[in-house]
């Protein structure tokens, strides 16, 4: 076997494995391109809909929402049924989701859509994992999930990048509409390409399922319209954090629920022994919470604050989409020759300093460079994290465990970004609530006399709409002189970009506390390089509690 050529562990009818990998990377693609992506396109769906940050925080948190609750059952789909039609029919769903959301013609009927969307992810995402792993020989599996790590992190830095070029040049509906040619490539690919590979009798746990999906959308609403509903009652006897506290005890229930059923649960607890599993699980719920926290709010500051277009403030992070699709090959064959623990530690000690960077950078009049320059560090980091996090969480799974293996991984990774949309919303909601009218406060002071409570209390609630055009609330006269209503517009925009800067910096902030949980928890990793088992056929059957 040589270096170049290596042997498939199934039969691929003389093809390399490397084979498989353009189905795989273009539906992967596609998927991490679309957790990213709609953040660009906020300015311009909230002007097409006339709606808030909340409801069209939405439009990300549905596709996060299903998406990472349905991983769990997908992965023992793609045990049961085989990985090959599985991942197809995700594509499938995936494609006619994305042409639905381009049509919708309300922000309801957009995250409906967006919803079916996440639901042909997690139909695909776990398939992509599975079939490295079952295919690709032990050596070469670092390689192959190096390729599938740049892969996801060129696609989520890049959604952005593409986001912006596609709402300027030809409206926020292609940010969809892009998905379906690459679909049809994928399937052509995934029908010619992808093996038939031998499947495993699975029991569904149904009532798993539904606690899962239950207590994640309890938790995820709660937080995200916590501010809509000031953090007080919602309707009758049912307040926000009743809302919270249920979805807590739902997901302790479903905690509950699979220790019960042992070796046939939706997430088998057993796969939790392992230590760098477990904490593998934890880095990956902390990289997407970061990247989510990161792109949504700075995103908005581009655009809002600075005046760039959707485009320009897209190429801000080119240069770290760039950087990290061509560190991350390197950090996946790097992983297979020393322990993959410090390459990981080392990419989340770069993205917490270059997040750290880029928030104390964050002011009204800051010079583009600032944002830039840490963003290429931010992409040597997130290039780093991927593919390495993936040999560790995979390590030991062979056959009967990888499909189970591969879900519970994905499934806590996307936790973290769904939960990690819901408390960046809730949070920038919540600081631009204080910091646009205490900056209304300050300007004030520079005001006639006259004016500074009027034009305190139009800022009042300023915050809990989206902050978009220089006067802010305030509403003027046409008595007021045009020398004092000139002043008074001034004094508004200021008072707007500074809070909003001001919320958004804090908002970042907030990242970089879970950024370093990642590091902490890869610091913890056992050492020694990364082995991965070979497969149930190359090595003998091993207890469910040991398979990784």
């Amino acid at each position: 076997m040589t270096s170049e050529s290596p042997k498939a562990l199934v039969d691929l009818h003389g093809r390399s494995p490397w084979s498989i990998l353009p189905a795989l990377c273009l539906g992967f693609f596609m998927i991490m391109v679309d957790t990213t992506i709609v953040n660009i396109a906020i300015p311009s769906l909230v002007t097409a809909f006339d709606a808030d940050l909340t409801a069209v925080g939405w439009v990300n948190s549905a596709y996060l929402l299903t998406f990472a609750t349905l991983l769990l059952v997908t992965g023992r789909l793609g045990d049961r049924f085989g990985p090959r039609p599985i991942f197809m029919l995700g594509l499938l769903v995936f494609t006619l989701a994305s042409l639905a959301c381009g049509l919708s013609g309300t922000i309801g009927l957009l995250i409906a859509a967006r919803a079916v969307q996440g639901i042909g992810a997690a139909l695909m995402t776990p398939q992509t994992m599975s079939l490295i792993t079952r295919v690709f020989p032990p050596q070469k599996r670092g390689a192959a999930l190096g390729i599938w790590g740049a892969v996801a992190g060129v696609a989520t830095i890049a959604g952005p990048v593409l986001g912006g070029i596609l709402v300027e040049s030809a409206g926020w509906q292609w940010i969809f509409y892009i998905n379906i040619p690459v679909a049809v490539v994928a399937l052509w690919f995934a029908s010619t390409r992808l093996p038939t590979l031998p499947t495993a009798n699975r029991t569904f746990d149904g009532l798993g399922v539904l606690l899962s999906v239950g207590g994640m959308f309890l938790l995820v609403f709660g937080i995200q319209e916590g501010a809509t509903y000031d953090w007080g009652t919602i309707t009758g006897p049912i307040t926000v954090w009743r809302v919270i506290g249920a979805g807590v005890l739902v997901l302790v229930g479903f905690v509950l629920w699979q220790r019960h059923l042992k070796a046939d649960a939706l997430l088998p607890l057993s796969l939790f022994h392992s230590r760098n599993f477990s904490l593998s699980n934890v880095a990956g719920a902390a990289v997407t919470f970061g990247l989510t926290g990161i792109f949504f709010p700075l995103t908005l500051f581009l655009q809002e604050v600075l005046g760039l277009s959707p485009l320009h403030a897209a190429l801000v992070g080119l240069p770290g989409s760039l950087v990290s699709g061509f560190v991350a090959p390197f950090a996946g064959r790097l992983s297979d020759r020393v322990a993959a623990k410090w390459v990981v530690a080392t990419g989340f000690l770069l993205v917490s300093v270059s997040v750290f960077l880029m928030a104390i950078a964050i002011v009204p009049d800051v010079a583009i460079w600032r944002i830039m320059l840490p963003n290429v560090l931010f992409g040597v980091g997130v290039g780093c994290l991927f593919s390495p996090l993936a040999s560790l969480a995979t390590s030991g799974l062979d056959q009967r465990t990888a499909g189970a293996g591969a879900g519970a991984f994905n499934t806590t990774r996307q936790i973290g970004g769904v939960i990690g949309s819901a408390v960046i919303v809730a949070l920038l909601t919540s600081r631009l609530a204080a910091t646009i009218p205490a900056a209304a406060r300050e300007q004030a002071a520079n005001l006639p006399e006259g004016f500074r409570q009027s034009f305190i209390d139009g800022f009042a609630n300023a915050g809990g709409a989206f902050a978009n055009g220089s006067a802010g609330g305030v509403q003027l006269p046409d008595s007021v002189p045009a020398d004092v209503a000139a002043q008074i517009h001034a004094a508004a925009t200021t008072a707007v970009h500074s809070g909003f800067a001001t919320a958004v910096m804090q908002t970042i902030m907030a990242t970089v506390v879970v950024l370093m949980l990642g590091f902490v928890a890869s610091i913890a990793m056992k050492g020694g390089r990364t082995h991965h088992a070979a497969s149930a056929e190359a090595a003998p059957p091993v207890p469910a509690a040991s398979a990784v």
